[in-house]
């Protein structure tokens, strides 16, 4: 007898599959519905609400009130401390045990004391493993505590991302139960996700798209989502499309975890501090269960925020970098902006940075880690070569409003005729999700093609941290080598650049900046932070200079070096890209002006100037020709103008000279097209001189402008007596 033939019809098979697997339809019969398996409450939830961001040794001491599933929290910036205590019953024995947790704002699980990982529903972490496999010998009772940030991984705007901040967003719970995580269903679904996306993506024309599709209908046909027996043979059929390798000539993806964090932007300072420790640990779970995993991360501010607020995971950080796993990145303090900063301010960046790398890492960066500034000064290859770094990433040109940039990987040329590697993922993103499409997209987005065969793809989620998920792990395994894709092989920046530089002869080379379509306005907003930011920057370089003369003068002078790194790695940290250029909240500059209030300390003249000394020595601490009026205090402070310049005698009709200070030197204005200063003298009961010392921009001399105010009845003649002037040494 005949068979009927089977119809072929690529979009309903297509359809066919994606219902298999889809998360809104048909989930009482597909396969997504059986990820979770039997579930249970929890013993009980409670909560404590503050303002403060706290401890966990002074949270877990707080009076707690018992709260259910669907209660509302906090608002905004607040956080909620949720005691959870779990009983898993005796039956789950052999099963792979979550705490299920879906709700608004960030969290963080803590157990015995110690951050284990980090919760988001944005960020695809709505689940904590307990166990992987309950024995009958494990504790089934424990407590658990939630540490929740009432913002989100971008803030929490009012009506869209980048609005101001809502003060009265309340933070609601949907979830919080036991469940049983059913490991062979999550396989299978990545299995056929990757198989569904290789159908349509690779095209009709690609005979690999048939194969995928049909070996996807195949899987279908084979799996009964109610017999769990049925679940390896299917993932045998989904190994052997996966297990056909490609060929030599195979575009290769260097695949590398990534968190991009802003220090600053939508939320404030003190709340990255837990964005990095939320996504940190649990980029260190996924390392412990996954030892092929990488994760490259920038910015040494941030390691110093963790070490000195998660001691304990700061070390298992270290741990891992030694390994060559977790690695330190960039080479900079921040990932600042890239053409505000004075070049020693951009310099001052590698410095603290490699410093604190070597100092904690023992190694120093090798590449420029910059992906998300807004344009890169000319002047950056220069600084970058002189602080021994020959490499550079970023991806940020691919926002150009206009004109697209004309390559991926090439030579990047400063105004110096410095040259660097620079590449840029041709993905455009720094935080992928590990799909076909992103793959496909690196290879075929490349527009060096012919010249280089390797890029990177950063992956996990960014901006307002998240990292890497399990999930994403998972997808980019089964694209390792297989055909019809780009190879995939989890990777380090220096396997990147070594594989790149071997074919750097081929590059074609980009002369001076590289400039962002895209921003403008970040020239001009938030002025008073872009102020403060100069002002500081030549406060601390003239502290600097002066204490280094104190030291010279008077060996027993303390060189404040301590007190100076904190106060520029302050200044440095306000360098971040979303500060300083002003595309922050207003939170966020309020925050950077109390930095900078803070900073404006002239201490170390004070400290110099104390005890007698035999001259007096002034130093042009800036790069043009200045010839400004230096005052000098008197013996007893303000009481004498002093100095024997600019001394003043009167006829009347014996001369006198003109001594008593009746109002000390005071800045009237303070610089740009005019600088000038006043005081005044007592010269009798009666009569007082005011003089007003001015210098004009492009003005060869000074000028003096001297009033007297006396008595009518008498006849002063007034003039100045110039005597030995003080010695002056200009450097």
């Amino acid at each position: 007898m005949l068979k009927p033939a089977v119809l072929k019809h690529r979009r309903t098979t297509l359809e066919r599959v994606e219902k298999f697997i889809s998360e809104i339809y048909f989930t009482d019969c597909n396969l997504r519905g059986r990820l979770f398996g039997a579930s249970c409450p929890l013993a009980s939830l409670s909560c404590f609400e503050t303002s403060q961001r706290i401890p966990y040794e002074e949270a877990v001491r707080q009076e707690f009130r018992l709260v259910k599933v669907g209660d509302c929290f906090g608002s905004t910036w607040q956080t909620c401390w949720f005691k959870v205590d779990l009983s898993i019953p005796r039956e789950w024995t052999g099963k792979e045990v979550h705490l299920l947790w879906e709700s608004e704002g960030e969290g963080m699980i803590w157990r015995d004391g110690q951050p284990v990982q980090g919760l988001t529903r944005e960020g695809e972490k709505t689940s904590y493993i307990l166990t992987d496999n309950l024995k009958e010998t494990d504790p089934h009772s424990l407590t658990l505590y939630v540490e929740l940030a009432c913002n989100g991984l971008f803030g929490a705007g009012k009506g869209s991302m980048i609005a101001p901040p809502d003060p009265d967003k309340k933070f609601s719970l949907q979830k919080a139960e036991l469940v049983v995580f059913n490991r062979d269903v999550h396989e299978l679904l990545v299995d056929f996700e990757i198989l569904l996306d290789m159908a349509k993506l690779l095209g009709e024309e690609n005979q690999r798209s048939f194969q995928a599709l049909y070996t996807a209908n195949r899987m279908v046909n084979l799996c009964d989502v109610a017999n769990p027996s049925t679940f390896a043979a299917v993932h045998e059929l989904a190994c052997s499309v996966f297990g056909q390798k490609n060929g030599e000539s195979q575009h290769v993806i260097h695949a590398m975890g990534h968190c991009h964090i802003d220090s600053a932007w939508l939320w404030p300072y003190d709340e990255t501090i837990r964005k990095c420790a939320r996504s940190w640990v649990t980029v260190i779970r996924l390392m412990e269960k996954n030892p092929e995993f990488t994760f490259v991360c920038s910015q040494a501010q941030q390691f110093e925020w963790v070490k000195n607020w998660y001691p304990g995971l700061y070390s298992t950080i270290q741990k891992f970098a030694k390994e060559g796993r977790f690695i330190p990145v960039g080479g900079t303090w921040v990932e600042m902006d890239g053409n505000l900063p004075s070049g020693e301010s951009m310099v001052r960046q590698f410095l603290q940075g490699q410093r604190f790398f070597q100092q904690e890492f023992g190694k120093l960066c090798l590449e420029f880690w910059l992906p998300d500034t807004f344009g890169y000064s000319a002047q950056l290859p220069q600084v970058m070569n002189g602080c021994g770094i020959h490499r550079f990433l970023t991806q940020k040109l691919s926002w150009n409003l206009v004109n697209t940039f004309p390559h991926n990987t090439f030579v990047w040329e400063g105004i110096d005729g410095s040259q660097v590697l620079a590449h840029f993922p041709p993905a455009d993103s720094y935080g992928l999700a590990g799909c076909v499409e992103e793959m496909l997209k690196t290879v075929k987005n490349n527009r060096d093609r012919g010249r280089v065969n390797h890029s990177a793809a950063l992956f996990g989620f960014g901006d307002g941290g998240g990292g890497p998920t399990q999930k994403i792990l998972d997808r980019l395994r089964r694209m390792k080598d297989t055909d019809g894709l780009p190879r995939v092989q989890m990777s380090t920046p220096d396997r990147l650049f070594t594989a790149l530089e071997k074919e750097k002869a081929q590059l074609c080379t980009w002369v001076g900046e590289l400039f962002l379509e895209l921003h403008n306005g970040t020239y001009t907003t938030h002025g008073q932070i872009k102020k403060g930011n100069r002002e500081c920057e030549r406060l601390l370089h003239d502290v600097e200079v002066l204490s280094s003369f104190a030291l010279a003068q008077k060996s027993s002078f303390q060189y404040p070096s301590a007190k100076l790194q904190h106060l520029w790695r302050l200044l440095l940290l306000n360098q971040f890209h979303d500060v300083l250029p002003g595309s922050c909240i207003q939170l966020v500059a309020e925050d950077a002006m109390r930095y900078y209030s803070g900073m404006n300390l002239p201490w170390p003249l004070r400290e110099a100037s104390r005890g007698p000394a035999p001259h007096i020595l002034v130093v042009n601490t800036l790069p043009w020709k200045r010839t400004e009026v230096i005052p000098k205090a008197g013996p007893g402070g303000s009481k004498t103008l002093g100095a024997n310049t600019n001394d003043f005698l009167v006829n009347i009709p014996f001369r006198k000279t003109v001594a008593h200070l009746l109002k000390p030197l005071e800045i009237i204005q303070p610089g740009g097209l005019r600088g000038s200063v006043t005081f005044s003298l007592q010269i009798s009961e009666k009569s007082v001189l005011t003089q007003e010392v001015i210098l004009d921009a492009a003005c060869p001399h000074v000028r003096f402008q001297t009033q007297v105010r006396y008595a009518c009845n008498l006849l002063w003649k007034l003039f100045p007596l110039l005597n030995t002037p003080i010695p002056v040494y200009v450097l």
